[in-house]
This record gives C-alpha cells, sequence and structure tokens, in this order.
C-alpha cells in the first residue's frame, strides 16, 4: 500500500511538471518525448512517468502512438476550427445561466477581475491580461454553478492552452477582446441571458479568427 501511495505521487508531480513544460512550450508542439531522457531528468522511474504520460494522453496534451513514441500534440488550424465552435457554445451557455441567476456577490467578484483586465489593457500587458482572462472565465463557470458544463469546458480548456494567449499578439486584438468584455459584463448586470450568450459566443469565435489570421501568416512566412 505505501508503495503505491508513493508511486501515484510521484506520477501526479510528473503530470504536474510536464503539463506546465507543455503550456510554457519548454516541450515544443510536435517535439517526441524520450522516456529514459525525461525519467532522469524528472528523477522517477518509467513506471510512474508512463502512468504521467497515459494521463496527459487522456487530456489531449500528448499523442501516444503504438510503436512509434510518444509526442507533445501540436493543435493545426483544422484543431482550433473544430473546437473553438463548440468551446463558444458551452460557454455562450455559461454566459446564458450566469446572467439569468447571478447575485451581487457574484457580480461584485465578476466587476473586479473586468477592472484587473482594463489595467491590464491599458497597460498593454498581455501576459497578465491572459492570466486573469482565465480566471475570469473560471469565475464564471463557478458563478454559472453547472457542474457538467465545468466538466467539459475544463477538459477543451486544457488543450486549447496549448495555443496560450498567441491570439492576443495579433494587432487591435487585446482592444477588441476587452470591447468583448465590456459587452459581455454590461450584460450580466442587465441580467439579458440572450444577449450575455451572445455576446460570449462572439468572444470565443474572435479568438478563432485571430488564431486563423495569425497561422495563416506564419505559413506565408515560412513557406
Amino acid at each position: 500500500m505505501k508503495t503505491r501511495v508513493n508511486r501515484s505521487s510521484l506520477s501526479q508531480q510528473a503530470i504536474d511538471l510536464l503539463r506546465g513544460q507543455i503550456y510554457d512550450h519548454r516541450l515544443a508542439p510536435g517535439q517526441r518525448l524520450d522516456e529514459a531522457v525525461l525519467a532522469e531528468q524528472l528523477g522517477i522511474s518509467r513506471t510512474p512517468l508512463r502512468e504521467a504520460l497515459k494521463v496527459l494522453s487522456a487530456e489531449g496534451l500528448v499523442d501516444l502512438q503504438p510503436h512509434k513514441g510518444c509526442f507533445v500534440t501540436e493543435l493545426t488550424l483544422r484543431d482550433l476550427e473544430e473546437i473553438f465552435p463548440i468551446m463558444a457554445t458551452l460557454e455562450g451557455r455559461v454566459a446564458h445561466e450566469v446572467a439569468a441567476k447571478r447575485t451581487a456577490a457574484q457580480l461584485k467578484t465578476l466587476d473586479v477581475l473586468h477592472d484587473k483586465l482594463e489595467r491590464h489593457a491599458a497597460a498593454g500587458d498581455v501576459n497578465r491580461y491572459y492570466e486573469t482572462n482565465y480566471i475570469f472565465h473560471d469565475q464564471l463557470q463557478e458563478c454559472a454553478g453547472n457542474r457538467w458544463l465545468q466538466i467539459v469546458i475544463g477538459d477543451l480548456r486544457k488543450l486549447l492552452k496549448l495555443s496560450r494567449h498567441h491570439s492576443l499578439r495579433l494587432e487591435g486584438r487585446l482592444t477588441a477582446s476587452l470591447a468583448e468584455h465590456r459587452a459581455l459584463m454590461q450584460a450580466l448586470h442587465r441580467q439579458d441571458a440572450d444577449a450575455a450568450e451572445q455576446v460570449m459566443r462572439g468572444h470565443l469565435l474572435a479568438q478563432l479568427d485571430a488564431l486563423r489570421e495569425l497561422l495563416l501568416a506564419n505559413e506565408v512566412v515560412h513557406g
């Protein structure tokens, strides 16, 4: 029993470390992962490492290919075009539910986060804007109180985090994102559920448009 608990702990630590390296692109998209090298770097045996890779595979962050090895997932434009409309529908529903039943205390919490977005955008701080935006969407899901939406969205957000905040690097996107958040907050204050849903759907699809433009431009540059 003791060995099993320790192994589980090692596996979870490996999951957290590898997930962080994948999100930070220290493990690059498409990179083949060498189990022997990773095990040595993490100071663990291959057994907990393989358990960790199975979990990351289930999250979509790595691709385990029989007889070929393990590779860091690389989201293609097609992947993004398939995932974002689903996310737009799900997060749109979240916004609808929050607008319909939010409390004054919940609205105040969202207002505080939105104020931080305003400050980060004014400072042109993309990193802090992204981090606060991520928290804002988490809080919005908490306010909705729909655990099924949280489960499904949570899984997809882990995957989409691979694209990180690249969309905010597109000229004008940070300003546009803030404008979309302002419109959302106005709908939440009015308790206009339909408007909140429409704004959120548009917000997610605008992110897709920005990523598409960036990816296509990158293809032109690199031929």
